[in-house]
């Protein structure tokens, strides 16, 4: 039996960059099938998130497909009203959306770019929380996983990305004590250094050595000196996202090999 057998789950950034290794949008959507879940995987990339229904589908899940863009209400609440009239229920939402493109220092930052990231990283969490919530309450059930940052709790030069992230953590625990009485439980993930396309393609992008960006993210990892991957992502809210952590609610959850306990 699964571990979400009967469960819907939502799954925002469902599709991922290019690359050689799997995102964490990807690997979850994938894992929530695996585990039994019904899921919708919704990402604005037709291509990409249609190739994760191809993997998850060989894999003898159950999903389907929503074009949307997440930084738009009226396509968020879209989002919630697909799901139900496709599935009948909501029982999971998972936020994968992130980006740091364009981010630097606090003298240079740019009202545009500051605006993006804050619309990608947290405006969009809250819209789709805002349009998935009533169907949990009404339900008296739900579990909503935002994946945030160790960047939220770390130094980084990316300002506009760690502040974004850090409210998306408060933000989360806001849903929590909100949720409770309605038995709705919402919960962080802070993935660290991961081995995935949106982490390494990027910054090969910009300029950087692929193989010397791999061999010093791997240095930076106390635990194995080796990058975690989606893989280890998805696990982490697969648990969050089932019964197993049903007493388990307002958790930032770091997934980094031991970097955030490193701080100071």
């Amino acid at each position: 039996m699964g571990r979400l057998k009967d469960k819907v789950a939502i799954v925002v950034g469902a599709g991922q960059t290019p690359g050689d290794t799997i995102g964490n949008g990807r690997a979850t959507a994938i894992r929530f099938a695996e585990e039994g879940a019904q899921v919708l995987l919704v990402d604005q990339h037709q291509e990409s998130v249609e190739q994760t229904l191809v993997m998850l589908e060989a894999r003898g899940g159950r999903g389907s497909v929503l074009l949307a863009d997440v930084t738009d209400e009226a396509q968020c609440q879209a989002i919630a009203h697909t799901c139900v009239h496709r599935y009948g229920r909501i029982d999971i939402l998972h936020n994968n959306v992130g980006t740091g493109a364009g981010d630097c220092g606090p003298t240079q930052m740019s009202e545009e770019t500051w605006d993006r990231i804050f619309a990608i990283n947290l405006k969009s969490a809250m819209f789709t929380c805002k349009h998935v919530l009533p169907v949990m309450r009404a339900q008296a059930a739900g579990s909503i996983i935002n994946i945030s940052s160790i960047a939220a709790i770390a130094s980084t030069g990316l300002v506009s990305y760690k502040a974004s992230k850090a409210a998306l953590n408060a933000y989360t625990q806001s849903l929590a004590t909100g949720g409770a009485k309605y038995g709705i439980r919402a919960n962080v993930i802070m993935p660290g250094l991961m081995n995935t396309p949106m982490a390494i393609e990027t910054y090969v992008a910009a300029g950087f050595e692929r193989a010397k960006l791999i061999e010093q993210r791997n240095a930076s990892v106390p635990l194995g000196k080796q990058m975690g991957s989606a893989w280890d992502v998805a696990n982490a809210a697969l648990f969050l996202a089932s019964d197993e952590a049903r007493f388990i609610t307002g958790v930032c959850l770091p997934v980094d090999g031991g970097q955030s306990v490193m701080i100071g």
